[in-house]
């Protein structure tokens, strides 16, 4: 792979009118120089977006393909449309931060160091305190996440596009059809922390219920095992001993220290829950 090689940034977006503009003006500037074409996606919205990527004359706009959504429906779609031997992935609201996100996010594929790439997501101005502490611990200089078993996110990543084609995304996922993706088989992952968008979301506590029940089943079917109540309550205490820690060094988010063990608790055992009914969903897989 050299630094000619074509990249096809891949556009997801659905009701992202309030992101969208900023995202495509900033793939654009990121893109100045670089052999690159940025093709989107759009998943019946029913705001503004359709009509704000069709102000854009440089980026093609193709048809979701018939059906259910499902991502990896989406994604394999958009794949087999595209041209680059080098995908981007950039969700509609994950805004580059600079204009070198795209020569930064591909550099290791290019240097043939990694098979996969995920950039640095940082938080919105108006993200939630312990939003902000989340991003920073799944990101920020990797070296927390680089102690975790498993940790990959398609948002903000890149992809050599004859992997992808080998290797399609599984179309019956519902959630985390791209850790499903990358935990497959052995893989070099590279982090990219001067690869910056901005994209965290203030999640509403029924928005967080179906987030985390969804990810728990699909962590079931990608792992094969689901955490024990026990072990479930566990993860909260300790994770609301880490938000504490967190708004005391931080004390304009003090206000949120009530709320953090509620949605801890929310998020362990919808995410436990959501397991659980994967395995009785599938018997044989449990």
């Amino acid at each position: 792979m050299n630094s000619s090689s074509l990249i096809s940034v891949l556009v997801r977006s659905k009701n992202d009118g309030k992101y969208i503009r900023r995202t495509l003006d900033g793939l654009l500037r990121s893109a100045k120089g670089m052999a690159v074409e940025i093709i989107c996606c759009d998943d019946a919205s029913s705001d503004d977006t359709p009509s704000i990527i069709d102000s854009f004359p440089q980026i093609r706009r193709i048809t979701r393909p018939d059906g259910e959504y499902r991502p990896g429906r989406t994604l394999n779609h958009l794949i087999r449309h595209c041209n680059g031997d080098i995908i981007v992935f950039n969700n509609a609201d994950a805004i580059p931060l600079d204009d070198h996100y795209l020569r930064e996010l591909t550099a290791p594929l290019v240097a043939g160091t990694a098979d996969a790439v995920y950039g640095n997501q940082l938080p919105r101005p108006d993200a939630q305190w312990l939003v902000m502490k989340d991003n920073m611990r799944a990101f920020g200089d990797g070296s927390i996440a680089a102690t975790w078993k498993f940790f990959f996110s398609l948002a903000s990543s890149a992809v050599l596009r004859k992997d992808l084609l080998e290797h399609p995304f599984d179309e019956t996922m519902r959630y985390s059809e791209d850790v499903e993706w990358a935990h497959r088989r052995p893989m070099r992952i590279a982090y990219a922390p001067n690869a910056r968008v901005e994209h965290s979301h203030n999640y509403t506590i029924p928005e967080l219920k179906k987030r985390f029940y969804g990810e728990g089943y699909a962590d079931a079917q990608i792992y094969g095992s689901v955490p024990t109540l026990f072990r479930a309550l566990a993860g909260a205490a300790k994770e609301t001993l880490r938000d504490a820690a967190f708004l005391l060094r931080h004390p304009a988010g003090l206000g949120e220290l009530f709320a953090a063990p509620v949605r801890r608790l929310i998020q362990k055992l919808y995410h436990r829950r959501g397991g659980l009914d994967y395995q009785k969903d599938h018997p044989t897989h449990a």
